[in-house]
């Protein structure tokens, strides 16, 4: 008998027994199960359940717990538990779906909740006081296997949710190895228009989860070359993948953590406007679509002055444009970028009135400092005196 071999945040397990682990009644699902027996860090302890969400919230009030009634509609609460949350989830079925939203009914039945789920690896429950393995459609096999590949008709299930089309790309990057499942990408691929009906903050979403991933390359070629970005990111072609490639491997080489963001503007063309552009259609906060617009900007990038870069730009944005690039970003990994040492006063006390000349002197001495490397405060006099003639 399959077992998992948990290490469960302290206290786990008397919730469960609380919320009738000894009767059968709760049991881990989804990510916890998945990357446990991937090999794999998680940080959620989700759980699907046979009580009702009022039993659910009466059982772990009456035991102390704090509850939050996060989704009741669809059968969620989440019980904290020393301040980490945890999500429990009534068994469902689907009643309706318009490939956005589901109305479901409760259920009692393991597998008809199993059935709803997208693919078969997401589809894994275990005991959570013995560890014990269910396992309703061969999810633990295509882990092992390296296939990613939907539960039932992948066309159905991509029409109760077309959210999944990218879903499966995300798990396809992480959990796949070798060619993808040939029917779930036929499915995909025939259905990307579908794409166009969800809200751009669920495709964002998604899509920067893709581009965390350690190396989404490949999988992101794979996009491209089917058509699924078309109909709402058209501005990834294959001219991006290149750059994209450049950019996860000078990450890799300079040991940086993946950054979706960054990885985004790789894929962009280097047109700020254009950046700004698909920020703005995918609902992004203020800053992401100012670090897209400037790091589009990658014909200013120049690996001989990383620095400079990096001191007018600011880091993040000097990583961008250099590693798209290809240049070494070694000089600004670990260097603390330096406020320039001048004010306005030093430049008065030369007899210079407030006003634009003395801005205009700053700026002046500031691009020598920029341009010699940024020497100290000793050199900063010398460099007032050459521009202002003193």
């Amino acid at each position: 008998m399959d077992r998992l071999n948990l290490a469960p945040p302290d206290g786990f397990e008397a919730l469960t027994r609380v919320l009738g682990a000894e009767e059968g009644l709760i049991r881990l699902v989804g990510g916890a199960v998945r990357d446990t027996l991937a090999g794999l860090p998680f940080k959620d302890f989700d759980c699907a359940t046979r009580l009702m969400p009022e039993d659910v919230m009466q059982r772990a009030q009456a035991a102390g717990y704090k509850v939050i009634p996060t989704g009741l509609a669809h059968g969620t609460v989440t019980v904290l538990l020393k301040g980490q949350p945890i999500e429990v989830t009534t068994l469902r079925r689907d009643v309706s779906t318009d490939g956005r939203h589901a109305t479901v009914a409760f259920s009692d039945d393991w597998r008809e909740d199993a059935a709803r789920r997208d693919f078969t690896i997401n589809a894994l429950y275990a005991d959570p006081l013995t560890g014990e393995v269910f396992d309703y459609f061969g999810g633990r096999d295509d882990l092992a296997a390296g296939l990613v590949r939907f539960i039932g008709d992948p066309l159905t299930r991509i029409a109760e949710d077309h959210l999944r089309i990218l879903r499966f790309f995300r798990f396809q990057a992480r959990f796949g190895t070798g060619a993808p499942d040939v029917a779930s990408l036929e499915a995909c691929t025939a259905r990307a228009n579908d794409l166009m009906a969800l809200s751009r903050e669920r495709i964002a979403d998604e899509v920067l989860r893709l581009l965390a991933l350690p190396d989404p390359g490949e999988t992101v070629a794979l996009m491209v070359e089917q058509g699924i970005f078309r109909p709402v990111l058209p501005e990834i072609t294959m001219d991006g993948l290149a750059v994209l490639r450049r950019t996860i491997e000078g990450e890799a080489k300079a040991e940086l953590a993946p950054d979706a963001m960054r990885r985004l503007s790789a894929l962009l063309p280097a047109d700020p406007v254009l950046a700004d552009g698909v920020g703005a259609r995918l609902k992004l906060s203020n800053a992401q679509r100012k670090f897209l617009s400037a790091a589009a900007r990658r014909e200013a990038a120049d690996g001989a002055d990383a620095r400079g870069l990096a001191y007018r730009e600011g880091r993040d944005v000097a990583l961008a444009r250099l590693l798209a690039g290809g240049f070494d970003v070694t000089p600004i990994l670990n260097w603390e970028i330096p406020v320039f040492p001048l004010g306005g006063r030093a430049v008065m006390a030369r007899g210079i009135s407030a006003g634009p000349e003395v801005a205009r002197i700053l700026k002046a001495v500031e691009m020598k400092w920029v341009a010699e490397g940024f020497p100290g405060e000793g050199r900063i006099e010398a460099l007032l005196n050459e521009v202002t003639g003193g």
